[in-house]
This record gives C-alpha cells, structure tokens and sequence, in this order.
C-alpha cells in the first residue's frame, strides 16, 4: 500500500513545525506527505525545507496564491500531486502519534472510509509544546499533559495504547462516522470517483460534505477515533462566517436529499488559468520559488 499524508496550512508555520516532526517519527516508512497550503507566505515554505533537510521525509509542497479561503481548492490541487493509492487527510494543526499512519493502513478496507478525531489542546499546553516534545513522543502521555496544564474530559481514553481497548471504545461510541478533515482517510479512486471537495464550500462543515457524497456512493464510514489519534493545537479562526455557515449547510441538505456522490466544483473543475507551485522533497532544499515569498 503506497500511502499520503494531505495536510492543510494556512500561515501556522510554527504548528506545521510540531506536526511535520510528528510524521518523521511515525511507524510506518515512507509515507508521502503533501503539504496543501493554501497561500501562506515564505515562513511555511522555510518550515517545509528545514524539516525536510533534518529527517529526509518525502513531502511534496502544493502551494497557490492567497486569494482568500480556499481549502476545498488546495485539497484538489494536493490530491491531484499526491502518488498514494490510499490517502490520509489531517490538517498542519494537528500532531499525529507516532503509529496514526500504520494504524490508518492497518484499518484501512475496501470501499470505507475511516472516521478519527483529535484531543485539543488549550493554549497554554499549545505554547509549551516544542518539536523535542513531539519527537519524545509528550503530547501523547497524561502525565505530561497533565503537568503542561491540561484539563482532561471524556477524550483522555484516547491516549490508551491497547488496542483491544480502542476498538471497544470505538465500537461502542454513539458519535456518528463522519468524514473529519482532521483525521479521516480512503483509497484515492473513491476520492476521484466524487471528484474531490466542492469550491462552493468554506469554513464549516465543508469536511462532512465530503464524507456525504461517499456514503451517497455507498462507502461506509468506520470509526476510529479511540485508535487513530493525534492532538489539535490551540489557534484563532478569523475566517469564520456565519452567513457561509449557512450556505455550506444548505449546499449539504442539498446533498442529502438529492443523492448526489460527487462535487459540482471539484477537481475536474480546477481552474486552468492557475497553477500551482508543486515543489518535491529533491527541489525542497533549493531556492524558494519567488511566487512563494509574497
């Protein structure tokens, strides 16, 4: 299995930093990770390269200009660059345990998708932890959690390692089997057959529209958010709009009600009057192209 890592960014270099460390300390060799940035400036693309010289991760960096939100559309351009059979979809926030991709493949079957979560962390707990933290494994032991300031709830079961245990968890959670862009994946023909995520959405809910058009098609979700775990770190989301809110969830209903099992704007839709800065791990050490530096 030939797997890749999308994770989107969005001018948190700092974030990614903790999180790329956390995918050059996983289990499984060799994943590809592909960085879909959606028009930071050159402090990401410097983050990218440093990491890439000390670890050697393959990472491919996808990047287009900043022309407001446009997730759903660097998620198509990253898919497009990606080489996987199978695809994991987590965001530059969140810093992924050290087996999340070995356990992804592991629960990985046909035509599903898997539906994980994530523990957030608080602010304070968020400034404490650095890349040394992530690399000694930190932010996932209570103890150290706990010292750093955090306050645990229901999630902490999470952080047990037996599996037998997780699977239990899993099974008996009453929390749906959503697709979370945080933590979900599926094999790269199902994300091709529903033509990737919609450009009409934005912030809120644009992750479950997704996972909707799947089941549509009749991919089942399985849950893994008691198995497959990573830690959310604390950040401002001065891109939320209530009235896209509300046009995401009618675009959603929509969806429901009609059946429909793929995007309208997705990635055949891609706009050819722009292409993207598509930077692999051999040219990550060379010099940031200048479309990247504004």
């Amino acid at each position: 299995m030939d797997i890749s890592v999308i994770l989107t960014t969005y001018n948190q270099p700092e974030h990614l930093e903790r999180v790329l460390w956390g995918y050059a300390m996983q289990t499984w060799p060799g994943a590809e990770i592909v960085v879909a940035d959606d028009g930071s400036d050159a402090r990401t693309a410097a983050v990218v390269d440093r990491v890439v010289a000390a670890t050697g991760l393959d990472v491919v960096h996808v990047w287009h200009a900043d022309d407001g939100f446009r997730k759903t559309t660097i998620l198509n351009r990253a898919i497009v660059a990606s080489r996987g059979d199978y695809l994991i979809f987590s965001d530059g926030d969140c810093v992924p345990r050290a087996d999340f991709v070995a356990t992804h493949a592991r629960l990985a079957r046909p035509r599903t998708f898997l539906s994980g979560g994530y523990v957030k962390l608080p602010a304070a707990v968020t400034d404490r932890l650095t890349s040394d933290d992530v690399r000694a494994g930190r932010c996932f032991s209570v103890r150290w959690l706990l010292a750093a300031g955090w306050s645990p709830d229901r999630r902490v079961t999470r952080f047990a390692r037996a599996r037998w245990f997780g699977r239990a968890l899993d099974l008996l959670t009453p929390t749906r089997r959503s697709w979370n862009g945080h933590n979900a994946s599926t094999w790269r023909d199902l994300v091709l057959a529903a033509n990737g995520f919609d450009a009409d959405l934005g912030y809120g809910g644009l992750d479950r529209a997704f996972g909707e058009l799947l089941r549509n098609a009749g991919i089942a979700g399985r849950q893994v958010r008691h198995r497959a775990v990573c830690v959310h770190l604390d950040h401002p989301r001065p891109y939320v709009d209530p009235a896209r809110w509300r046009r995401n969830h009618e675009i959603r209903a929509r969806i429901r009600h009609d059946g429909v099992t793929r995007s309208r704007l997705g990635i055949d839709e891609l706009p050819s009057t722009e292409s993207p800065v598509v930077r692999r791990a051999s040219e990550l050490t060379s010099r940031v192209p200048a479309a990247m530096t504004r």
